[in-house]
């Protein structure tokens, strides 16, 4: 069988995926070596604006953030794990995925992906720049803003991320005590009056970074100390070109010293699309790359990033990739997960933009948390219908 697949572009999201194909006309641990994957990639933004539907309807396999869940579901594009694997297979990743990574690809009483890859909001700055400790709370991130250049991550989807993150770490996780309210109007305020002071203080030149570039800039130039919440990228921890400093990474910040870390789960899964036509030799694989070895060897030694709890806590990983894994597990262990309805991704994106331009012309934030509860309500579906109830 030859499988159509997609994924993104950036080397941890595609590197790991080729090789572990190109390897398949090797038998290993028993597959079938006529299994063939061949994996496309496209920007990771266009996972944010291409239909779901048409995906699975294109692809046998797609890597997918668990927020597509629901649209995928309401369209009827993915098979569930249920469907595929057996009940010890998925109750061995629930043990051994880091944080909620498998959890999040839960909905409507069933799981929709394979937890890949394990990423979430954390600290990133350059430790060779800063003048103290790397800050543990927003209090601290707002002082060294005074003395030093500190940018937030604000571009495409993460103006609403960053709120979301900030909205956990001060006690309010969004949509979580209730499905249907956004945040409280106590924790919404004091959330965006700190985003207000931080983006006032920010470098221009970084406000239209997404993470990959933002951190890119950090590396590559001095004019960033640190940004207090972005998705973490192994990569930049120990870069190989010569022109890039290494980033050191840490938890994300938190209200109080002893709080929460408060961040917006990331990560991507492995979806099986309705299309797929499924053999034992492809279950197999998928499962070969959530097992120990792939997560602990062979994905980090292929520019991935894993989703099991030993490989972050690997001595030898660790020591690669400059203790990126153990200084940020307990924010991942503690990551907030987004609302995974169908029209929640559309929410996102028009949160962003209502925060970005909140944010420019000093509209009251009182009057912006009015719109983005509005806005999210209207996101939400029938619950009271078969489905309608996310779990």
């Amino acid at each position: 069988m030859r499988y159509r697949a997609l994924t993104w572009d950036h080397p941890r999201g595609y590197n790991a995926l080729a090789a572990a194909a190109a390897g398949l006309d090797e038998a290993r641990d028993g597959l079938a070596p006529d299994l063939a994957i061949d994996w496309d990639k496209q920007p990771l933004e266009g996972f944010e604006a291409h239909p779901i539907g048409d995906l699975c309807a294109r692809y046998d396999l797609i890597v997918l953030d668990h927020p597509h869940v629901g649209e995928a579901v309401a369209e009827r594009g993915l098979i569930p794990l249920e469907d595929l694997f057996t009940a010890g297979d998925i109750a061995g990743w629930q043990r051994d995925s880091i944080g909620p990574s498998l959890a999040s690809y839960r909905f409507a009483d069933r799981h929709w992906a394979l937890p890949l890859d394990a990423a979430t909001q954390v600290t990133a700055c350059r430790a060779d720049l800063l003048d103290g400790p790397i800050p543990v709370t927003w209090a601290e991130v707002a002082s060294l803003s005074e003395r030093a250049p500190v940018a937030l991550s604000l571009a495409g989807p993460h103006a609403c991320l960053t709120f979301l993150s900030m909205a956990a770490a001060f006690g309010d996780p969004p949509a979580v005590a209730d499905p249907d309210r956004l945040v409280s109007a106590k924790v919404g305020t004091q959330v965006l009056d700190l985003m207000a002071t931080l983006a006032g203080r920010m470098p221009a030149a970084v406000r239209g970074l997404n993470p990959i570039g933002l951190l890119g800039h950090m590396a590559r130039t001095d004019d960033v100390t640190l940004c207090p919440l972005v998705y973490g990228y192994v990569n930049y921890a120990a870069p190989t070109a010569s022109d890039e400093k290494p980033l050191t990474f840490a938890d994300a910040p938190r209200a109080t010293a002893g709080g929460r870390p408060g961040s917006t789960l990331g990560g991507t899964g492995i979806g099986v699309s309705v299309r797929c036509e499924v053999t034992p030799a492809l279950l197999d694989h998928l499962r070969w790359l959530l097992g120990a070895e792939a997560q602990r060897s062979f994905i980090p030694a292929h520019d991935g990033q894993p989703s099991r709890r030993d490989a972050w806590a690997d001595e030898a990983v660790n020591a690669r990739w400059g203790g990126f894994y153990r200084n940020t597990a307990a924010t991942l262990e503690a990551a907030y997960v987004r609302p995974r309805h169908a029209g929640y991704i559309a929410f996102q994106a028009d949160a962003a933009a209502m925060i970005r331009d909140a944010l420019a012309d000093g509209t009251p934030h009182t009057a912006l948390l009015d719109r983005l509860q509005h806005r999210y309500a209207a996101s939400r579906p029938d619950t009271s219908g078969p489905g309608g109830a996310e779990r």
